[in-house]
């Protein structure tokens, strides 16, 4: 398996000259990185007139490896060849780096770069990116495998330190600016000025920058940032927290992918730390449930919950919650009354999918006060603390469909909104409790659970109680404390408030899962999924948004001269819940009874496919989805959202697609998705942007 190491951007506050400068004095030998025992120069490269200079060394390290496997390797030392590229002219350096010792068994490749800030000419970034792919060694891949990474992260951090190091070291000696490099021709008429340096930087070719204290950057004034597509290791201490060189390559490598292949969509940075953290930073697992994720929002519009969701004037009386200040470590605080909640006569007179509703707008109001709380303290806030108080839960509290709901709840928010929960504090627990949670916490996964903190009686009193997490002057009056709080006391909900069966049924047009302008299809081996517009004038516009939920599909669309019959399904496709329809038979004759008007497009599993097509003649249009090559069956540690809601257990052998069609008429389109903005597939809560365009071509154009 190949491991694969990106790194942030990391931005010195030095002009590209005084970096490179530092960096020269790394070598011959670095006593701040031990492992670096010394370099050999191999070549030594400039050209005529001096803007590019290309060095190539051999690099001796001594790896911090068990004696017995350095013994069987036969090696004390492994030796790295190091070609850098630096080119003055443009203000860059290439650093391509890869190993020496075992190259037929272990293949390791560095690529690091030195550039001028986008933004700011006085300021360098560097980025860094590495792979690791161990073929075999001696039956110990593993071992060396997690040596290597071992050793590769701890120098990843120290690199920047060394750089540092040798910055303050040339300010100690007087030199605060570098001049820049000039064509020869230009060189006569700039006056030469005389500054100490090292011996290998060429100051001949150089002309004088700018005056510029230099000492001045060492202050933590804010500047320019990075491009919108790359993270800056300042932001992501700034705004997600301390993390290890390793999680935060798997932040970047999750980013870029999401950038790749739901371009326009992209969830902000902390939503996906929260999913790659519940998944302990393994790529594939945290992908897989941020994709399950990001659809489930997108096929109920849950980013527009807060905007839509009001609740009624009854439940906001009877449902004993709200939000209460923060805890001692800034999280926002959520209370809840449970014990004195009546669960069964809010499921009666809301019913359960209201009730859900309900549930995640709290989540996303949580989210949205993490992000305010991070701006008023000026640390990274992404979870909040809920505090509830079980003071009169009894067995009317196990009722069984308001359990079997709130178990329902628990999946959908565990599913969905992993990480935000910070610190659960529950207090006054009755003897009923065990019960309670005997049923509950199977659903709960092993990291929420160590957030659970459980007092019983009046322990939450007093040191060691709620103190060491709550300020003494916002603990709830009702917990003894002298803070006024506003959340609802609840009690029983009044029974003429309750709904019959019949009326619960019949209100399904407020139901969150039935809430959806997307359909799902089935598509398997040898029978594509197939769907029929008609198109009644010329240069109408047919636009699509579809997601694959799994497996590899490809997707055509079509102008038939004949009018399709829906075809006669076999058992395989009429499961119950299945939808699969194909409307092109047989005996058709493509080029003759239909012709294809788009070059087929390949969409991989996860992918978010945008596109729009100018139809040139009325009449019918098929869009076809079919099967192609290897179907892929990934496993996940909790079940998909997608098997909770519908109860679809989704075989190996098949595919499925989310999708949305609409037709436009030419003046309507204007260039635009303007379909897209209209079903609202973006993500208002989770990214800057909510829409993908496309720009008006006479063919199809394909967003990813």
């Amino acid at each position: 398996m190949v491991q694969k190491y990106q790194s942030p951007v990391r931005v010195y506050k030095y002009s590209f000259e005084m970096v490179m400068a530092a960096y020269e004095k790394r070598f011959p030998t670095c006593p701040q990185i031990p492992v670096f025992l010394g370099s050999e120069v191999l070549s030594d490269v400039t050209s005529e007139d001096g803007s590019l200079h290309v060095i190539e060394r051999s690099c001796k390290l001594n790896v911090d490896a068990p004696r017995l496997l350095k013994k069987i390797a036969g090696v004390e030392y492994v030796y790295f060849i190091q070609k850098n590229t630096l080119n003055w002219k443009d203000r860059t350096l290439l650093i391509e780096a890869h190993n020496e010792t075992f190259a037929s068994r272990v293949t390791v490749i560095e690529t690091c770069s030195y550039s001028v800030h986008p933004e700011n000419e006085d300021w360098t970034c560097f980025e860094q990116s590495a792979s690791l792919d161990i073929k075999s060694f001696f039956g110990f891949e593993n071992t060396v495998e997690k040596i290597a990474m071992k050793q590769y992260t701890a120098n990843i951090k120290r690199g920047k330190e060394v750089i540092e190091y040798y910055l303050n070291e040339l300010i100690a000696e007087g030199i605060t600016e570098i001049p820049r490099w000039v064509p020869p021709e230009k060189r006569a008429l700039i006056k030469p000025v005389t500054l100490p340096c090292t011996p290998r930087l060429d100051l001949d070719s150089l002309t004088q920058s700018s005056t510029k204290d230099a000492t001045s950057s060492l202050s933590g004034a804010a500047g320019p940032t990075t491009p919108d597509d790359k993270l800056d290791a300042d932001y992501i201490e700034r705004y997600l927290g301390q993390l290890t060189p390793m999680q935060e390559s798997c932040l970047i490598q999750l980013r870029q992918w999401l950038q790749e292949t739901h371009k326009g969509k992209i969830p902000k940075d902390e939503h996906i730390l929260r999913f790659l953290r519940a998944r302990d930073f393994n790529m594939d697992k945290a992908r897989e449930m941020l994709c399950q994720s990001l659809t489930w929002r997108k096929q109920y519009q849950v980013d527009y919950i807060l905007e839509t969701w009001r609740p009624p004037a009854f439940l906001e009386e009877y449902y004993a919650g709200g939000w209460h200040f923060h805890d001692r470590n800034g999280r926002p605080l959520y209370i809840l009354r449970l014990g004195q909640m009546d669960t069964k006569g809010l499921v009666k007179a809301l019913g359960e999918e209201a009730l859900l509703r309900h549930v995640l707008s709290i989540n996303e109001e949580g989210q949205k006060r993490c992000e305010e709380n991070t701006k008023i303290f000026g640390r990274p806030i992404t979870s909040w603390t809920c505090l509830v108080d079980l003071e009169g839960l009894n067995m009317r509290h196990l009722w069984r469909p308001g359990v079997k709901a709130l178990l329902r709840i628990i999946e959908v928010v565990e599913a969905n909104y992993p990480e935000t929960l910070g610190r659960l504090l529950i207090v006054r627990a009755p003897r009923v409790f065990p019960v309670l949670w005997t049923l509950v916490s199977p659903f709960i996964n092993d990291n929420t659970r160590q957030k659970f903190l459980v007092y019983s009686g009046n322990n939450y009193q007093g040191v060691g109680g709620l103190v060491d997490y709550i300020d003494k002057e916002i603990i709830p009056d009702f917990l003894g404390g002298d803070c006024l709080c506003n959340v609802p006391e609840g009690g029983l909900v009044p029974k003429s408030l309750y709904q019959t069966e019949e009326d619960l049924e019949n209100s399904d047009h407020i139901k969150l899962w039935t809430e959806t302008i997307y359909q799902s299809a089935h598509v398997f081996k040898g029978a594509p999924h197939e769907i029929v517009i008609e198109i009644l004038e010329g240069s109408s516009v047919i636009t699509w948004d579809f997601d694959i939920l799994k497996g590899d599909l490809v997707f055509n669309i079509f102008h038939s001269k004949r009018s399709p019959q829906t075809a006669k399904k076999d058992p395989a496709t009429s499961a119950p819940g299945v939808n699969n329809v194909q409307l092109i038979e047989r005996s058709w004759v493509l080029g003759v009874d239909y012709s294809m008007v788009e070059s087929p497009l390949m969409c991989r599993e996860g992918e978010s496919i945008q596109g729009s097509h100018i139809t040139r003649w009325p009449g019918l249009y098929i869009l076809q989805w079919k099967v192609t090559g290897h179907v892929s069956n990934t496993g996940t540690a909790l079940p998909r959202v997608d098997d909770v809601l519908a109860s679809l257990q989704v075989s190996s052998h098949k595919c499925k697609v989310m999708y949305y069609t609409e037709v436009l008429a030419s003046e309507d389109f204007r260039g635009s998705m303007t379909s897209l903005e209209s079903c609202h597939s973006g993500f208002s809560q989770l990214s800057a942007g909510t829409t993908s365009s496309s720009q008006s071509q006479s063919s199809s154009l394909i967003s990813r």
